[in-house]
């Protein structure tokens, strides 16, 4: 998957979910995906759960997600 492929899947629009990150502009954002995954929710049940959800939005969130985490930097603070 490349940043086209993400481009397509993960979509921004001020008019939608207040512009997060959305699944190809559905009322799904990337933030829900990640929170109902952290919280130890399986793909295959969120797919049932949303069942406009595919696998390579899954792939997409993962990869988005990397490339944020991947060109953030953080500093330590002194204390």
């Amino acid at each position: 998957m490349n940043e086209q492929a993400i481009a397509e899947r993960i979509t921004v629009n001020p008019n939608v979910m207040m512009g997060k990150p959305t699944i190809r502009g559905l009322r799904i954002t990337v933030e829900q995906i990640l929170k109902a995954l952290a919280a130890g929710i399986p793909i295959p049940e969120l797919i049932e759960e949303y069942p406009e959800l595919e696998a390579e939005d899954f792939r997409a969130i993962f990869l988005f997600t990397a490339e944020l985490v991947g060109e953030t930097k953080l500093y330590p603070v002194a204390v």
